[in-house]
């Protein structure tokens, strides 16, 4: 997915007063504040109380859910036609912002913004990306990732995030 189609989406859902989050591999380009990788896909948060409606205009734009055997009410991935692909993270806080239902987002991984192709969009917070990122095992674009972020802000990368010493 490119650039002008992820600000396209992010755009009309705004438009739409659906508002959602970047997150995944866009996010780590959005706090960058430049594209350093090619995405498959586009990751996005959406409360609960949206989430019904975010549906419903992706179905009028041509996507549908695509089914996988992890998919849950909280956890699912809209395709189109052409190939796009957004997986939906859905997320429902408390009074207390406690989060009581889908991705177990924490209330302050919430507040980030970052910057896709010269627009500004909300998206995971640099520290709470940087945890999402070491917290499985990586595949080479997450290696890069959690690179790129740690460069940035300064994190320590875990071991097991570490990329390999080329040898001689």
């Amino acid at each position: 997915m490119n650039a002008d189609e992820v600000l396209a989406l992010y755009g009309d859902l705004a438009a739409a007063d659906v508002p959602v989050w970047i997150d995944g591999g866009w996010c780590v380009d959005a706090l960058l504040g430049e594209q350093t990788r090619e995405h498959s896909d586009l990751d996005i948060a959406v409360a609960r109380e949206h989430a019904q409606r975010l549906e419903e205009l992706f179905a009028c734009w041509g996507y549908a859910r695509q089914p996988r055997p992890e998919d849950t009410e909280g956890n699912y991935v809209l395709a189109a036609g052409s190939g796009s692909l957004v997986d939906v993270h859905v997320f429902e806080f408390d009074d207390q912002g406690h989060n009581t239902y889908g991705i177990a987002y924490p209330q302050d991984s919430l507040t980030g913004t970052g910057v896709i192709a010269g627009h500004e969009v909300r998206c995971v917070a640099a520290e709470w990306m940087f945890r999402f990122k070491t917290a499985y095992p990586p595949e080479d674009k997450d290696l890069h990732d959690v690179g790129a972020l740690s460069e940035r802000y300064g994190f320590e990368v875990p071991a097991t995030h570490r990329r390999a010493a080329p040898r001689c």
